[in-house]
C-alpha cells in the first residue's frame, strides 16, 4: 500500500457531508476538517503505513476511530472543574498519534516500549482526549491531572474471570467500560495478583477492552497466551499491542514469544 491509496481509504472511511479533506503530496499528510466547528486534525501517512506493514487492517481501524473521536469532541468546549471522577487514564500503542491539532499535544507519558498513557475527560458515550489547550486554559497542571487519573484508575473494579489451559491459569478482565487495559496502571492490584500466582505473572493488554494475567506454569502457557493475545489484539475496537509483559519486581518487560516454546525478551 501507497500514501494515494492509504488516503482514498481513509477519505472513504471517514466521509461526512461536514467534512472535507486536504492532501498534501509533499508533507505525505492528509487534513480533515469539520466545516460545522472550523476545526480538523492532520493525519501524518507514513507512521499508518508502517503499522499497517505489522498488524494491516487494524491499523487502519485505530486511525479512523482515532480521527472520529476526535473531530466528534473538538469544537466544543468540556471543562474539567468539579468533573475530576471522570478524569481516567487512557492506554494506546506507541503509533498512536500524540498531537490533536498541530502544534497542540496529548498529554501523555511514556509507558513501556510499546504503550504510551493519555489521559482522558470521560464524556459518558465517549471520551476527550486531554491535550495541553485544554490544560492551559482550565489553568490545570499535568501532573494534578496524573494523580487523579492514577487514583481513579484504582477506583474502578477489578473482577476476573478465570480458565486454566493445560495447567496453566487465564484470568480476564472485561467490563467493557472504556478502561479495561488501563486497569494495567493500578500497581496495588498487580501486587496483589502477583501474590496469588505461583509460577511466573504475565501480563497482556492487546485491545482497550480487556487485559489478561496469567499464572505461568509451564513452557505450553506461553504459547497459549500469545495466542490468546493475537487473537484479541485483531478482534479489538482499538488494538494495543500483541505482545505480552512479564510483571517481575513490580516492572513491566515486553516479550516476544517465539515458536516451539521459545520465548526472548526484548
Amino acid at each position: 500500500m501507497d500514501s494515494k491509496k492509504l488516503k482514498n481509504i481513509l477519505k472513504e472511511r471517514l466521509a461526512d457531508e461536514n467534512r472535507t479533506f486536504a492532501f498534501d503530496s509533499k508533507k505525505d499528510t492528509l487534513r480533515i476538517d469539520n466545516t460545522k466547528t472550523g476545526k480538523g486534525i492532520t493525519v501524518e501517512l507514513p507512521p499508518v503505513l508502517a503499522n499497517y506493514e505489522n498488524i494491516q487492517e487494524k491499523a487502519i481501524d485505530e486511525i479512523v476511530y482515532y480521527v472520529d473521536e476526535a473531530l466528534n469532541v473538538m469544537g466544543e468546549e468540556h471543562s474539567m472543574e468539579g468533573k475530576e471522577k471522570f478524569i481516567f487514564p487512557v492506554i494506546r500503542s506507541t503509533s498512536f498519534p500524540m498531537e490533536a491539532e498541530e502544534g497542540n499535544p496529548f498529554l501523555f507519558d511514556d509507558h513501556t516500549a510499546e504503550t504510551r498513557v493519555f489521559y482522558a475527560l470521560d464524556l459518558g458515550k465517549t471520551y476527550r482526549l486531554i491535550d495541553e489547550k485544554m490544560l492551559q486554559r482550565e489553568n490545570w497542571q499535568g501532573d494534578r491531572i496524573r494523580e487523579i487519573a492514577r487514583f481513579n484508575v484504582r477506583s474502578l473494579t477489578t473482577k476476573v474471570k478465570s480458565d486454566v489451559v493445560a495447567g496453566n491459569t487465564f484470568h480476564f478482565l472485561n467490563t467493557n467500560d472504556g478502561y479495561d487495559a488501563s486497569r494495567i496502571l493500578n500497581e496495588s492490584w498487580l501486587r496483589e495478583m502477583k501474590e496469588q500466582i505461583s509460577g511466573t505473572m504475565a501480563v497482556a493488554i492487546p485491545h482497550q477492552d480487556v487485559i489478561i494475567i496469567a499464572d505461568i506454569q509451564n513452557e505450553t502457557g506461553y504459547d497459549v497466551l500469545a495466542q490468546m493475545a493475537m487473537s484479541f489484539f485483531a478482534s479489538g475496537h482499538v488494538p494495543i499491542t500483541a505482545l505480552s509483559f512479564l510483571y517481575e519486581e513490580d516492572e513491566l518487560e515486553p516479550i516476544f514469544i517465539m515458536g516451539k516454546n521459545k520465548k526472548r525478551e526484548q
